[in-house]
This record gives structure tokens, C-alpha cells and sequence, in this order.
């Protein structure tokens, strides 16, 4: 028989009862101690709402793109980063509903799009072919910019990760540094991989002595991840960025953005294909003349000309509806029922109300 089986608690002396009746309320008091604070410590941290959000997306997003979180060995920073990957079908546009910018389209497709995700095609041993590591839409306020980015998004055939600063800032001392890390690390996961940075101007500004400590440690991680000493030739991560002040850029993100795309106000032609993609599924009077409206809208950007065409497109729904009352019931009739309205025409259009447009200097970079 074993010491186990012939062992007994009333064999113990009382001293010895005392001593193992003491360790054990130590031990659950250590556990219960334990725990207790590290509750307190997770309900106390104001931004533990958002973490469980962003894993909760992350999860969602995995599920969709079909990717295996034990699979990737995803780590607790790349698990919240990775919600931040565009899906595809969740983009309604695409490079065809893009107007006016077709050379910029090709140039991109050629330049940067094929080379990032064919990279056996574009094999060079100095690297020459291969696609640049960064690139900058840069340009006035509302010329589609942000739109082009949505395009890659869904018809690049790469991994589209939209970044904002919000993303990789945090209250604790080195969390942001972590979250950079993670964002490259997850990047190189799931390569062929896109950075998108929409007014990257705000979150790579010039640094200066005034810049907060943590600010510039997060700005010198993500230099250093991006193109640094341990960045090898086969990384195939691009980070795209997009802005209307270019001249506010540090000069070091710059360097790593050797290909700048500048996306100017549409001349005359891009305004024609902009308005006829605008209009293509409004009825038009026969005389409405899309050429005298390209002439009479010059320096118009893209938004602008969104917002011409909207005002013109609600007119005769205003009319509709002020024929009828314009009170609710009106409403709810137009929405259950088709409603024929009148094809809009000239005078639709606010030619008495200019929308100007803002512009950015940009020939520092020309």
C-alpha cells in the first residue's frame, strides 16, 4: 500500500493541521487577490470598450476574408489592427466610375499594382522593377483622391489596411510603438499588403523640437519599419498616402514616397466624363447640352461638380413634393410607389450660385 492510501488528516498533530488549514487560506487568498485586481485593472481602462470593439470587427473581418487567426499566429495588436483591412465587396466603386483620371489609373496599375502583386513578373536583382514603397495622391480638396484609394481597395487584388492615427495612438507609455510594429508584422502576413494613410499630412507632419516624445518615437517606429536596415527587398507592403498640403510632409516620409501623383482640378474633358457619369441615370431634357455644362464649371473639382449635379437632381423631387403638400403622407406615398418626375434641364443647375473650390499649393512638389 502506498503512503497515500494510508495517510489521514486525523493523523496529523494539531500544529501541523494549523500549518496546512494556513497555507491553504493563503493560497485562495492569493488567487481571489489575484484575479479581484486584475478585474479592476481591465473595468478601470477606458479604453477597454474599444479594444473588445475592434476584436469583435477583427473577428468579423477574418470570417468574411476566410483567414485562420491560429493560422496567421496573430498576436493580441495584430488580432485588433487586422479589423482595420478593407473587404472588397463592401466598395461600390471601381475604376470605371472614376472620371477623368484614366492615365492616372494606367499609371498606377502599371507602375505599382502589377509589380506589388506579381512580383515573379517584375523580378530584378537590383529591384529595379519592382513597384515603390510608397505613394502620394496629393492634390485639392474633393479631385478623388480618397475615391482612387477606394478603387485599389477592391480591384488591387491586395490586402487594402485603411490606417487612421486614431488606430495606432493610445494613453499607455509604448503602446503606440506596438501597434506600429504590429501594423508592419501583420502587413507582411498578409502581403501583397496596402497602408492606406488618408491626410497623411496630419500624422506625418514635419517633426520639430516641439513634437511630444511619443509622437516622434511612433513617427521614427514607422520609418523604420517601412524602409529601414532590417526592410528587405522581397517585402511587398506599399503604403499609400493622400493629402491636400503636401508641404507639410516630413522630408524623411517623402523620401520613402518616391513615386507623387498629383490629382489637380479636371480641365475641360475630365469635367465632360465626370458630368456623364454623374448624370448617366437622370432623365435629361433633349436640350441639356453636357458640353455647354463642362464650359460654364471651370475650376470645379470633383465634389463640386457632385454637389451641381445633386442640387439640379432635387429639383423636381422638390417640386414633386411641394405639389403634394409636402407633408409625410406625400412622403411615404413616393417612397412605396415610382414616382415619374420631369427630366431636369438648364435651369435646374445653380448657375447663379458658383461653389468654389479650395486649392493647395503644390509646386514644391512638381
Amino acid at each position: 500500500m502506498s503512503f497515500f492510501s494510508q495517510w489521514k488528516p486525523s493523523n496529523l498533530s494539531p500544529t501541523t493541521k494549523k500549518a496546512v488549514s494556513d497555507l491553504a487560506l493563503l493560497a485562495i487568498s492569493q488567487i481571489i487577490l489575484f484575479y479581484g485586481v486584475r478585474y479592476i485593472i481591465a473595468r478601470s481602462d477606458p479604453s477597454r470598450s474599444t479594444k473588445d470593439q475592434m476584436l469583435k470587427k477583427s473577428k468579423k473581418v477574418m470570417q468574411k476574408l476566410g483567414l485562420d487567426k491560429s493560422t496567421l499566429a496573430l498576436d493580441e495588436h495584430e488580432a485588433m489592427l487586422i479589423g482595420e483591412v478593407v473587404q472588397p465587396d463592401e466598395i461600390e466603386v471601381g475604376f470605371d466610375d472614376i472620371g477623368g483620371l484614366d492615365p492616372i489609373i494606367s499609371d498606377l496599375k502599371e507602375s505599382v499594382i502589377f509589380p506589388l502583386c506579381y512580383p515573379t513578373t517584375f523580378k530584378s536583382s537590383a529591384g529595379l522593377f519592382s513597384s515603390p514603397k510608397g505613394v502620394l495622391l496629393y492634390g485639392p480638396p474633393g479631385c478623388g483622391k480618397t475615391m482612387l484609394a477606394k478603387t485599389l481597395a477592391k480591384e488591387s487584388g491586395a490586402m487594402f489596411i485603411n490606417i487612421k492615427p486614431s488606430d495606432l495612438n493610445s494613453k499607455w507609455f509604448g503602446e503606440s510603438s506596438k501597434l506600429v510594429a504590429a501594423l508592419f508584422s501583420l502587413s507582411r502576413k498578409l502581403q501583397p499588403s496596402i497602408i492606406f494613410i488618408d491626410e497623411i499630412d496630419s500624422f506625418m507632419r514635419e517633426r520639430s523640437k516641439t513634437d511630444h516624445e511619443v509622437s516622434g518615437m511612433m513617427k521614427a517606429e514607422f520609418m523604420t519599419l517601412w524602409d529601414g536596415l532590417a526592410t528587405g527587398n522581397d517585402t511587398r507592403i506599399l503604403v499609400l498616402g493622400a493629402t491636400n498640403r503636401p508641404n507639410d510632409i516630413d522630408a524623411a516620409i517623402l523620401r520613402r514616397m518616391p513615386k507623387r501623383i498629383p490629382i489637380g482640378l479636371p480641365n475641360l474633358e475630365q469635367r465632360k466624363k465626370i458630368l456623364q457619369l454623374l448624370l448617366k441615370d437622370i432623365q435629361l431634357k433633349p436640350d441639356l447640352c453636357i458640353d455647354f455644362l463642362a464650359k460654364q464649371t471651370a475650376n470645379y473639382s470633383g465634389s463640386d461638380l457632385k454637389e451641381f449635379c445633386r442640387v439640379a437632381a432635387m429639383t423636381p423631387i422638390k417640386e414633386y413634393m411641394r405639389l403634394r403638400g409636402g407633408d409625410k403622407s406625400a412622403m411615404i406615398e413616393a417612397s412605396q410607389t415610382e414616382v415619374e418626375l420631369r427630366p431636369i434641364g438648364l435651369e435646374d443647375f445653380p448657375f447663379d450660385r458658383p461653389i468654389a473650390s479650395k486649392t493647395v499649393a503644390i509646386d514644391a512638389l512638381d
